[in-house]
């Protein structure tokens, strides 16, 4: 009902063509240096964490944003523990510094809270307070040159506005099976979920990056917290609870990567589904006590916490890899046809919806959903209940497809302009790097490619899956087609043998053979119906008292 609700509210969006309008526009292109005034002072942090193959590609892109150089700073939050990746990072830094960016490097020596530690420590500095907004991107984000100039105009005008947040957008999602599986899950993460809750409710869960805060909003709210593995989610409650509103813009797009590895992808899930369980625990007094009216706190708790985060990945888990499997070895277990393909089909389809080219993996995508909630399941018990390593901060392992065109795109053209650097970064990002591979197509040809490897767990409980359902919902048709044919069976069945018993007046025809055949009946066809029963039993009192000589009409 959930997902209905959502997909005839982003329809309804789409018929309307609702989407948020900003009070004024800034005119795209460079900014004259003296005409400045009308543009805020703007943060711009890039948390980064031994990430090698994609730190070029974000500073890059950063350092190159259309706003004018003096109303923005560029904080490079890197809390490396590789010495190699701390002389890269710096270096670069040092080189778009050069070129006259206002970019400073910041290193931790002791990495503490991890990401939200990071985005704290950096918050902590005197100058923060000459600022009103702060953008922040991971090490993998490339953010448009306008992606500014389309952003903080929505805060003009609305004091109460805490954050806008852009869209993502994924420079790999036809790399592999797995890359289309996941872009199927975030196609419907934005295009409906936060689109639809950004419209009627203003909340929605902030996704870590790509996305403008407002300053005064973050330090009414407490600012970032140590105390979850989703920092994000954490101080996006806290400042609805404190009454603030958000804007999503899902036609402002921001260039990111998908992890192409299963492990990564497996360790990814982890986090982002204990994280909220941390969460809910630690907030859930707080929901309830705020001064949030009562529509809010039970749209956090039910729909937001519960519903989304608790009761679906342990529907998934439950059915699908428990009772579901069980039936391949309990051969008089049968479930009915809604449960095993009507449920779980229109689940697909809706969130499949979004992004129509996926369409032929609908398949593929059902069972691996469905076998990934082992590992959602663990993660969300683990986080519930603080178990194992729910704390775990592990960064996700990218390739850095998207850089490697920035690398290229800078050896070559290393004494060009800022501006002529730009059009080669965009068009790189959204063409799907049609540079590079012309660049290295003789490189590929003799590179051996890694390919993922699908953990054996997963592939056994998804052949199993399939073949449960497969057996469930035969079965479940079978049933419908043969129900017919059985009643109509016993129905002659009684018929005959009663005929025959009353018109048989000896013994043996009674015992022998009319109970006999009965008996075989009964037994044959698997005869359940409650007439049929009766029938039994009445022909078997026939029978004792006959050969008691007591025969008495019926």
């Amino acid at each position: 009902m959930d997902r209905v609700l959502l997909m005839l509210g982003c329809l309804w969006i789409k018929i309307r063509r609702i989407k948020p309008t900003a009070s004024m526009e800034y005119p795209m292109g460079r900014v004259e240096t003296g005409n400045v005034d009308d543009y805020p002072m703007v943060l711009v942090q890039i948390p980064m964490c031994n990430e090698k193959e994609v730190y070029q590609q974000s500073i890059a892109a950063v350092c190159i944003l259309d706003w004018p150089k003096e109303r923005m700073l560029v904080q490079v939050l890197d809390d490396s523990d590789e010495l190699d990746a701390q002389n890269l990072i710096q270096a670069e830094v040092q080189k778009w510094h050069q070129k006259g960016v206002h970019i400073l490097y910041r290193h931790r020596l002791i990495r503490s809270g991890y990401k939200a530690g990071n985005l704290k420590s950096a918050m902590s500095c005197d100058y923060i307070k000459n600022y009103e907004f702060v953008a922040i991107f991971d090490a993998d984000f490339q953010p448009a040159p306008d992606f500014l100039k389309k952003t903080i105009p929505h805060f003009k005008g609305n004091d109460d506005l805490a954050l806008v947040q852009a869209r993502w957008a994924f420079v790999n999602k036809d790399e592999n099976l797995l890359t289309r599986l996941q872009n199927i899950n975030l196609s419907f993460h934005f295009e409906v979920e936060q689109q639809v809750n950004g419209v009627f409710i203003n909340f929605f869960g902030f996704n870590g990056t790509a996305g403008v805060w407002r300053i005064k909003a973050l330090e009414d709210c407490g600012g970032w917290l140590e105390r979850t593995t989703v920092e994000d989610m954490d101080i996006a409650v806290r400042a609805h609870l404190c009454g603030w509103k958000f804007v999503y813009l899902n036609d402002v797009k921001c260039y990111c990567e998908l992890p192409e590895s299963y492990e990564a992808y497996k360790k990814q899930q982890y986090r982002w589904h204990s994280g909220p369980m941390q969460l809910f625990r630690l907030c859930f007094l707080d929901i309830l006590h705020s001064k949030v009216n009562k529509a809010k706190k039970a749209n956090l708790i039910f729909l937001f916490f519960l519903l989304r985060k608790l009761i679906l990945p342990f529907y998934s888990f439950t059915l699908f890899c428990i009772i579901l499997p069980l039936t391949i070895f309990l051969p008089e277990a049968e479930l009915p046809a809604w449960v095993v393909c009507y449920v779980p089909g229109i689940m697909s389809v809706l969130n499949i919806l979004p992004a129509p080219r996926s369409f032929p993996f609908i398949v593929p995508y059902l069972l691996f959903e469905n076998t990934m909630s082992v590992t959602k399941f663990n993660a969300m018990i683990s986080g519930l209940f603080r178990l194992g390593n729910s704390y775990e901060w592990i960064v996700t392992k990218k390739l850095g497809r998207s850089s490697e065109a920035d690398l290229v795109a800078f050896e070559n053209e290393s004494d060009s302009s800022v501006t002529e650097t730009t059009s080669f970064l965009r068009s790189s990002s959204d063409s799907g790097l049609e540079e590079l591979s012309k660049l290295e197509v003789t490189s590929r040809r003799s590179v051996k490619t890694k390919r993922n490897r699908l953990y054996r767990m997963e592939l056994t409980l998804a052949f199993i899956l399939l073949s449960a359902a497969g057996r469930s919902l035969l079965s479940a048709q079978g049933e419908l087609t043969v129900g017919h044919y059985r009643c109509h069976l016993e129905s002659e069945l009684q018929v005959t043998l009663t005929q025959h018993l009353l018109t048989n007046n000896s013994n043996f025809g009674v015992t022998g053979s009319g109970l006999k055949q009965f008996s075989i009946g009964h037994s044959l066809y698997g005869c359940q119906n409650a007439n049929c029963e009766a029938t039994c039993h009445w022909l078997k009192y026939k029978v004792c008292t006959k050969q008691k000589g007591i025969f008495e009409e019926d």
